[in-house]
């Protein structure tokens, strides 16, 4: 069997940096981080691990983009200069044994839990839990901005609606699994233009009993000819903007759009220029750390 390759990226900045860039490098890039605490050696390094199937110079170069131009949206956003990207290509090695001894189950919200599935997880009572196995290559929703998504996501879906979900950018499925458990009627449609995404997301959904009322797709957004009630989409700022069109004309009469990868400040802002002027209503913004969510509504 022809072994896996790893890229490993290494930032090295002010300290500042290192939070929101392992929150970004784990949520949004499905990395695996390391980092020293603040009494260790290398504090303000952070070295990020992921899974390449091809080591071509236009796919490593467009991880590095990606990399380099959140560092340099973080870098203005606390006014900071001098950090610097290094990259190698790494042999497989045993990471995918030693990342799952850091995944254990997690309260994401409260009264809503992640775990994984190696791990036996007693459940409370009224307890939601959401059994999965992300691998390495797509997160485990430990991101803020999961957990922003989420926490909306329980605020419209109410239980008994039957709502029409649809999660775009669905990496593990954990967004649209969690509106389906909030709403035992609802039916949620969930895209993601990565196969090993959506493989991960039918499995998920399957582990969870969720795969009858769980479409779970690699079409484009652009081609839906369908509206939803509820539309979610955790990716980033700029992508977000790019696919504006696509996203406001999926939220049916009446439905709400919660869009969250967005940096407090100016991203946030321009997100919300960008939404209102495509005819809705921003009705809450959630933030946590230095990142937001917001829920906009179609009248």
């Amino acid at each position: 069997m022809e072994k896996k390759h790893w890229l490993k990226v290494t930032v090295k900045g002010d300290p500042l940096l290192a939070d929101p860039l392992c929150d970004f490098a784990v949520g949004i890039l499905g990395a695996g981080v390391e980092t020293g605490a603040v009494d260790e050696p290398g504090y303000g390094i952070v070295n990020c691990y992921l899974e390449v199937d091809d080591i071509s110079k236009k796919t490593v170069d467009g991880v590095i983009g990606t990399m380099v131009s959140h560092l340099e949206q973080l870098q203005e956003h606390f006014r900071l200069t001098g950090a610097t990207v290094e990259w190698e290509i790494l042999q497989e090695e045993d990471w995918g044994k030693n990342w799952k001894k850091h995944f254990t189950p997690f309260e994401i919200i409260p009264g809503f839990v992640i775990a994984p599935t190696w791990e036996r997880y007693d459940r409370k009572p009224g307890e939601l839990v959401v059994v999965m196995d992300p691998g390495m290559a797509f997160g485990t929703g430990h991101h803020a901005t999961t957990t922003l998504s989420l926490g909306l996501i329980r605020e419209v879906v109410a239980e008994g609606t039957g709502k029409k979900i649809l999660d775009v950018g669905t990496g593990t499925g954990v967004l649209a699994m969690g509106a389906l458990l909030f709403d035992q009627s609802a039916t949620a449609l969930a895209l993601d233009n990565d196969p090993q995404a959506v493989d991960a997301a039918r499995e998920n959904a399957s582990l969870n009993g969720l795969a009858d009322r769980m479409e779970v797709s690699l079409a484009p957004v652009g081609d839906l000819d369908k509206s939803y009630d509820v539309v979610v989409a955790n990716i980033v700022h700029d992508v977000l903007v790019d696919m504006a069109d696509h996203l406001v004309g999926g939220v049916g009469p009446g439905g709400v759009l919660i869009l969250s990868g967005i940096l407090v400040g100016e991203q946030l802002a321009n997100i919300v220029r960008v939404f209102t002027a495509k005819g809705l209503e921003k009705i809450k913004v959630a933030e946590k750390d230095e990142w937001a969510a917001v829920c906009f509504a179609r009248a």
